[in-house]
Parts: C-alpha cells; sequence; structure tokens
C-alpha cells in the first residue's frame, strides 16, 4: 500500500530525487525542439511538402497544450509518481515508434503520443517539486529546473543536427527512448510512492477548457499562413473565446469544479502566468528571428548562426540557479521585475541592432546574453510563485504550462506574421518589448500578491490533512510577496 511521501523539512537537499526529476525535465525540452534542425532530411525521406511536415512539430506542441491541465488532475487522481512513470515510460515508447516510423502520418501519430506524454509529466515534475522540496529550498529547486530546461532549450537544436548527420533523422529519437528506461528506473527508486485522492473529474470545465486553449492556439498559428481575415482563423479564434466563456460560467456553479475559482482570482497565480506567458513569447520570438536575420539578411553560415545564437540559452541555463538564490534573497515579485526590465531593454536593442544591420557578432552576443539573464529573472520565479499558489492542484499547475507554452507558439507566430507581411525587425522587436512591459504592468498592479495555496475542495482537503500539516506556505520571514 503507498504511503503519503513526508515533505523535507530540515536542511537536507535530495539530491537524489530532484536530479531524476531534472533528467525528465531535460528530456521533455529537447523533445520539443529536437526535430528542428533535421526537418529537412525528414520531409526528403518522407516524400512530403513542408506544409504537411510541420505536423511533426506543431503536433507535440498542440496536443500537450491542450491536454497539461489535464494531467494535472491525472496526476492529483491516481498518484503523482504513478503518473510521472507512465508518463516517462508512454514518452519513450513514442520516441522509439517515431524512430521506426515508416510514413508522415505513422511519425506524427508518435509525435501526438510523446505530446500527450509530455502533458502529463510537466506539471507532475512542478508538483513533485513542490512535494519533494520544503519551503527553504524551494526556490533553488525550481532554479535548477529552470536550468535543466535551458539546458534542454540549448542543447536539443544542435544535439538533433549532430546525429542526423552522423546517423539519419531517425537516430534523434533513441536516446530519449533509451534515458526514458533509465529515468524510469531512478523514480521507481528514488521517489517515494504518493496516493492519489478520490476526486471526480468534472468533465464540463475540463472539455471547455482543452478546447479553448486548442483553438485560440490553432487560430493564432494559422494566422501566418491564411491571414488575419481568413474565415478559418476568426471561426477557431471565435470557438475559443465562447469555450472559455463556458469554461468560466462553468466552474462557477461547479460544487467541485475542475479549477477553482478562488486559483484563477489569486494575484500571485495571475502575475505568474502572464509574466511566464510574456517572457516565453520574447524567448520564441527571439529563437525564431535571430537566426531567420543571420541566415538570410545578414549572409552568415547555419553554424556561424546557431553559435551566436546559442548565447540565449546558455544564459539561462548558466544563470538559474542565481535567480534561484535572488529569488529566495529579493523575493519574488522583485525578482521577475528585474527580470521583466532586462528582458523588455534586450527586444529594445535587438531591434535596433537589426534594423540598423549591426547585429552580427559581439554585440549581438551580448544583448542576448541579456535576454537570457531576464529570461531567468522570469523563469524562476513565476513557477516557484505558481506552484506555491496553486498547491496542490495539479491543473492548476497544468494551466500554468499551458501559458508557457502557449507564450512560445504565439511568439514564433508573431515572427511568421510581421516579417510575411512587413518584413520589420523593428517592429517584429517593439511587439516583444511591449509583450514584457505589459507583464510588468500586470505585476506593478498588484502592489501585493497571495502566496497562500488556493482552497482545496472539503472532501480533498480532508484527504491530504497529512501532507498539508505545515504545507505549501511561505517561509517564515520569506518575501516572495513585495
Amino acid at each position: 500500500m503507498s504511503q503519503t511521501r513526508p515533505r523535507r523539512e530540515g536542511s537536507d537537499f535530495a539530491w537524489a530525487p530532484v536530479a531524476t526529476i531534472l533528467l525528465v525535465t531535460f528530456l521533455g525540452t529537447v523533445n520539443n525542439n529536437i526535430v528542428n534542425v533535421p526537418m529537412a532530411q525528414i520531409l526528403r525521406d518522407l516524400d512530403v511538402p513542408l506544409g504537411e511536415g510541420a505536423l511533426v512539430v506543431s503536433s507535440w506542441t498542440l496536443t500537450m497544450a491542450v491536454l497539461l491541465p489535464l494531467g494535472g488532475w491525472v496526476g492529483d487522481r491516481i498518484g503523482r509518481r504513478r503518473l510521472f512513470v507512465l508518463s516517462v515510460a508512454a514518452l519513450g515508447l513514442a520516441a522509439a515508434g517515431a524512430a521506426l516510423a515508416p510514413n508522415l502520418a505513422v511519425l506524427v501519430t508518435f509525435r501526438v503520443l510523446q505530446g500527450a506524454a509530455s502533458a502529463g509529466i510537466t506539471p507532475t515534475v512542478m508538483a513533485l517539486i513542490a512535494d519533494l522540496v520544503g519551503p527553504a529550498h524551494r526556490a533553488r529547486a525550481v532554479g535548477y529546473w529552470a536550468t535543466a530546461n535551458g539546458f534542454g532549450i540549448a542543447v536539443g537544436p544542435p544535439l538533433g543536427g549532430l546525429l542526423s548527420t552522423w546517423f539519419g533523422w531517425r537516430s534523434i529519437f533513441w536516446p530519449t527512448a533509451v534515458l526514458a528506461v533509465v529515468a524510469v528506473v531512478m523514480t521507481l527508486r528514488l521517489i517515494p510512492a504518493d496516493a492519489g485522492r478520490p476526486q471526480p473529474l468534472e468533465w464540463r470545465g475540463a472539455v471547455s477548457l482543452a478546447l479553448g486553449v486548442g483553438l485560440l492556439l490553432s487560430s493564432w498559428t494559422a494566422v501566418p499562413s491564411l491571414g488575419v481575415g481568413s474565415p478559418a482563423v476568426l471561426v477557431l479564434a471565435a470557438g475559443g473565446v465562447l469555450a472559455f466563456a463556458v469554461f468560466a460560467l462553468v466552474i462557477r456553479r461547479q460544487a467541485t469544479p475542475f479549477l477553482p475559482p478562488s486559483l484563477l482570482l489569486n494575484r500571485t497565480y495571475l502575475v505568474s502566468n502572464t509574466a511566464a506567458f510574456c517572457q516565453m513569447f520574447c524567448l520564441g520570438a527571439t529563437l525564431f528571428a535571430v537566426p531567420l536575420y543571420l541566415t538570410g539578411t545578414a549572409g552568415q553560415s547555419a553554424p556561424v548562426a546557431g553559435a551566436l545564437v546559442f548565447a540565449l540559452p546558455a544564459a539561462m541555463t548558466l544563470l538559474a540557479p542565481l535567480s534561484g538564490r535572488t529569488t529566495r534573497r529579493w523575493g519574488s515579485t522583485a525578482t521577475i521585475r528585474a527580470g521583466l526590465l532586462l528582458l523588455g531593454a534586450a527586444q529594445v536593442l535587438l531591434g535596433v541592432l537589426l534594423v540598423a544591420g549591426a547585429g552580427r557578432g559581439a554585440d549581438l552576443v551580448a544583448v542576448l546574453l541579456l535576454a537570457g539573464l531576464g529570461v531567468s529573472g522570469v523563469q524562476t520565479p513565476a513557477a516557484h510563485d505558481a506552484t506555491v499558489a496553486a498547491g496542490r492542484i495539479g491543473a492548476g499547475l497544468g494551466l500554468f504550462s499551458v501559458f508557457r507554452f502557449a507564450g512560445s507558439t504565439c511568439g514564433a507566430a508573431w515572427v511568421a506574421v510581421v516579417l510575411s507581411a512587413h518584413g520589420s525587425f523593428g517592429l517584429l522587436f517593439a511587439g516583444c518589448a511591449t509583450m514584457a512591459a505589459l507583464a510588468l504592468a500586470v505585476s506593478l498592479s498588484a502592489r501585493r500578491t497571495e502566496v497562500a495555496p488556493a482552497a482545496l475542495p472539503d472532501d480533498a482537503a480532508t484527504s491530504l490533512e497529512p501532507v498539508l500539516q505545515g504545507g505549501v506556505r511561505a517561509p517564515e520571514g520569506a518575501s516572495e510577496a513585495q
């Protein structure tokens, strides 16, 4: 019989369980972008056009984004470690299937399965950190999570390029298949089992939220090819807005809603989600637009462009632990605001450099390092505060991840829209700077944000009483809320 895992409130840091979580975080991030560089090989080998081959990338992202809140709920229902193990195993099996796919349809099917598995992993990672690491060390653990996330972003494209060059594009999936086995064994040995709770699925809220996310993201990603005024884009956008309206009505009327309104109105949670969305918007746009500029306008080779752009994810990776320490010392809100200021300044400077045609070497690297510093300043404290605010509500952690991935998707689509219609890098990065300013304004408008976890239904709170004794709270004297 499984027992609820104890919280680690002492001075010891649980390195082994956290290392397992970081390994799986890295696997999930790498699977998102490892297919980008070998895409030409995939299209050529499977004899498909770019329009159809793009499904190899978009199918993973859309599936994951739609299922993230549901993945968080499943973790609550059956137990976090159980879902974690099942999801990692499914990720590895789907990677093996993708490596052996005989045609595009099968490859896309396995990419969908990888996205579904990642939807079970991402919110569970945040929940496990909250469960395994006490408040005194949580910001530190989230900083290491951000490091693993940044490392996956950094090495995914070059790793995909090297493996596909040496062994063919199918080889890019095999490391995930092998490391997934290692991660499953580590999880079973190092992470204690936990009991799920008998929480019924409020399907109206779950379905309407999933539809809203899927339809709005689909409408935005369709804009570059179909245009803003396309009937298909407008219908998808209207359907998404309608689905979110239904979701808002449903959760207000249900005794045990899929997501409690108290969480959605929690200012800490709102600030964290807004900051994460805008930060990922800027990151997605920058990592898409700068290589286009370097290989196009600047006439740089692909290897040189990749080396220059590497400065941003490298800065994210190396500075994430520093952001964790800053969060503990200054508080989350102050760290987020400083990160947004740096990120917004970097977006303005990128626009100036690229419009002037000067961003080709050390000057561009310096600005990208500044952008990486800004991203790390937002990512760690936003994830920390969302984890604190959501508490034991897995669907809430899943929705936070939706905001992150939606921001990245929208940022990449923004690049395609602006460059296709205007070809203006100045307008492009002015839009990114505006997003950073918007997040900063939301943060400043919340004079004092709550850090208490959202309320659970009465039955859930009773079943979790042993866990919540001295549970998800800010450490005494800490200043997560400024």
